[in-house]
């Protein structure tokens, strides 16, 4: 955490600047720290603050370790979590993260994302990372080395002379904004109304140690999520294309729990439920760059693309991605030559693509066939189960390998009604 009192910043010089404190921003910054490396991050808000994608994966566990603060992140209370529940009408199925296709962690946590984000940062800052809080890039100046423009709370204004920048931004999108890299998502524009509960639920037989996706009785492309926490508190938001929310009347509050109470094994589970958090909205979330890397910045996490809440992949890619990145960016700095695009981008993007394959097929209706299938063969369950943990980057998984085909193979055997 910053030592310095905004009076006395100056001009510096880092190997690298870490655009924003989350996730990928803290896990970059603390594995580059690890092998010696200057590095400064450079933080618009203050810890804790609100975030959405709370439902970790098992995957994010790997990088989380890697970064050495596993321990830190065992000891902060979190609500445990072993696997995903899905509800559509009356079918009820689960899947356990432990019973997977690809080796590695099958457990993780519930987090709300404030406290989490805070434990990764301190963690960092612990470390002996240099971390900026509330200190906004104003610009960037890419002709020669890289040269970023930092303005602070007090309006005064310092630049930071790097050798790479790595924008770890999210939603802020820093780079591909100042940098002109915007690209228009390929998937239709979503809303998403979330907040936080008091849930109060009194059903013994609901699973805390796992997220809830339930889907709309009518419309099979609104789903709802529920993810517990450890302090009787719960998350819970919905997802629609914009016109499908347009109906809802009210406040945002109101427009959430009048659609919540149309989906009968929520209405029932949260009928004690108190709202604790205002609700906020989310719209047309989704998001795409034209260029992830060069030899001067790379996008992380959702600074590059952001697909979809469903599957909850958005931390593990920011976490991927920042392991990657480091990776990458340890041999250039170490005077190696790299190609950003195949050693960085491309390997990133085969996850990415496997997540894109399972997210457009459950709003077409294709996934959800399957999910909810009662004839699923154990084997097939494991591998799809793999990539519902993270593992979207495991080639030897045939459904990464080939994730579309393999999928259209499933479909079509559970549309027979043949065992899967």
């Amino acid at each position: 955490m910053s030592s310095h009192s905004l009076s006395t910043f100056s001009n510096m010089d880092v190997d690298v600047a870490i655009i924003g404190a989350g996730p990928s921003g803290a896990i970059a910054a603390s594995l580059l720290h690890q092998q010696g490396k200057r590095v400064v991050v450079l933080e618009k808000q203050h810890f804790p603050r609100f975030s959405i994608g709370e439902s970790l994966l098992p995957c994010a566990m790997q990088f989380i370790e890697q970064a050495g603060m596993l321990d830190a992140v065992e000891k902060a209370g979190f609500q445990f979590k072993n696997g995903a529940a899905f509800r559509y009408q009356d079918n009820y199925t689960t899947f356990d993260f432990t019973d997977k296709f690809t080796p590695g962690p099958g457990t993780t946590f519930q987090v709300q994302r404030g406290e989490f984000d805070k434990v990764l940062a301190d963690t960092a800052a612990k470390q002996g990372v240099e971390i900026h809080y509330g200190h906004t890039v104003e610009h960037i100046d890419l002709s020669n080395d890289p040269v970023i423009s930092v303005s602070t709370e007090d309006a005064q204004q310092y630049q930071v002379n790097a050798k790479f920048i790595l924008d770890a931004s999210g939603f802020g999108r820093v780079l591909p904004r100042l940098l002109d890299l915007e690209m228009p998502s390929n998937l239709p524009p979503r809303s998403a109304i979330f907040t936080h509960i008091e849930d109060n639920i009194s059903d013994s037989t609901f699973d805390r140690d796992k997220i809830l996706i339930s889907v709309h009785p009518q419309h099979k492309d609104i789903w709802y999520w529920l993810i517990p926490f450890s302090n009787n508190r719960c998350s819970i938001g919905v997802v629609a294309e914009p016109h499908l929310l347009a109906r809802l009347q009210g406040s945002l509050e109101q427009q959430l729990m009048t659609i919540v109470n149309e989906e009968p094994g929520l209405k029932r589970l949260l009928t004690d439920a108190k709202v604790v958090q205002e609700c906020a909205t989310l719209k047309g979330y989704s998001a795409n760059v034209s260029t992830l890397a060069t030899n001067k910045f790379a996008l992380l996490g959702n600074a590059g693309e952001f697909l979809d809440p469903v599957f909850s992949s958005g931390v593990t890619i920011a976490m991927q991605s920042a392991s990657m990145a480091a990776a990458t960016l340890l041999k250039q700095l170490d005077g190696q030559h790299v190609n950003w695009q195949e050693e960085y981008a491309a390997p990133l993007m085969k996850g990415v693509n496997t997540f894109r394959t399972y997210v457009q097929a459950w709003y077409d209706g294709r996934f959800q066939d399957v999910i909810f299938y009662q004839q699923a063969n154990p084997a097939i369950k494991q591998m799809i189960c793999s990539i519902l943990a993270g593992y979207a980057w495991d080639t030897n998984n045939p459904f990464v390998a080939e994730s579309e085909r393999r999928l259209n193979t499933v479909v079509a055997l559970c549309q027979d009604n043949d065992p899967v």
